[in-house]
């Protein structure tokens, strides 16, 4: 015997919604390779950028070739990379505090912030894991911001920070002496060395936490929101934010390259203060969108494009 069907709704009825589920527990099931493929070129470009410091080289003291390649990498490259990274990071911590919540991010911030702390003692002075598990805690404060309010934060974090440092540099246009090095004084040995970075790291890691975590906590918050709005899980849903960022990249990044090239052929400590913000703000409208917007994926995955070269099929 079969049951009677369902009676029809009345027109202005609401249809019943499913119960609403929590987090999603486990590994991502759909992963985009967008995320991943701008992770490792901004991996690529820190990698050019920091190699004159493992070589112990010095910006405003190379000649010939090497301030050609100098050059090249302060218009292109210095600045830009480690801001994509730096979003990258806001963007993946934003996912794993909404997917898995406070506990699971707090504890992977742990296990960071150790993980850091041994890079920074046993291998390389120039750390960055540490810090950004120690800054990227400020997220927690942003979990009920939408994508709006996280772009104003982001924007005033990182006026704030721009201007300290521009006003830093104005203030030091007319002091003497030369440009500081970042490079550390070694001991002789490699246990001397390990002793004194250990009683440098929670001082140093304080210290930088201070100076350049509303930066760093600003490109955080790009990335969150990035996140919210799904710009990097579907690209061909946001062409007219790539198109903008890739076009306000070039536009605003490359002036500030080149004043970057030309401060770092100087040996002025005031060129050296001045440096920093310009360096800072070269990356400040991310070289993302360029990638982005080339490198839309639809998805099924693969290799595509939005605008011109979205594939036959890919959602409009």
């Amino acid at each position: 015997m079969t049951e009677p069907a369902a009676a029809p709704l009345p027109p202005d009825a609401v249809p019943p919604q499913p119960a609403p589920q929590g987090p999603q527990r486990g590994p991502v099931q759909d992963r985009s390779p967008l995320p991943d493929v701008l992770r490792g070129l901004s991996l690529l470009g820190i990698l050019v950028v920091n190699m004159q410091d493992f070589a112990g080289f010095l910006e405003w003291r190379q000649t010939g070739l090497d301030r050609v390649a100098q050059v090249v990498t302060d218009v292109l490259a210095n600045g830009r990379f480690i801001s994509i990274f730096a979003m990258l990071f806001g963007w993946g911590a934003a996912g794993l505090l909404a997917r898995h919540g406070a506990g699971v991010f707090l504890r992977r911030h742990v296990a960071l912030l150790l993980v850091g702390a041994a890079h920074f003692i046993l291998v390389w002075h120039g750390d960055i894991i540490s810090l950004y598990a120690l800054v990227g805690l400020g997220l927690l404060a942003t979990v009920r911001m939408n994508t709006r309010a996280l772009l104003v934060l982001a924007g005033v974090l990182g006026a704030w920070y721009l201007g300290l440092d521009l006003l830093a540099a104005l203030a030091s246009r007319g002091e003497a002496g030369t440009r500081w090095a970042s490079l550390p004084d070694l001991s002789s040995t490699y246990a001397g060395n390990v002793a004194a970075r250990a009683a440098e790291f929670s001082p140093e890691l304080l210290g930088s936490a201070l100076f350049n975590g509303p930066w760093l906590l600003a490109l955080f918050c790009l990335g969150a929101a990035a996140q919210r709005s799904g710009l990097l899980l579907r690209p061909h849903e946001h062409t007219r934010t790539l198109r903008g960022l890739a076009v306000g990249g070039l536009a605003v990044g490359l002036p500030l390259g080149a004043l970057l090239a030309y401060l770092n052929t100087r040996p002025e400590y005031a060129a050296g203060a001045l440096a920093l913000p310009v360096r800072m703000g070269a990356g400040w409208r991310p070289r993302w969108g360029t990638w982005a917007w080339r490198g839309c994926w639809p998805r099924g995955g693969g290799w595509g494009g939005c605008g011109p070269w979205r594939p036959a099929g890919a959602p409009p």
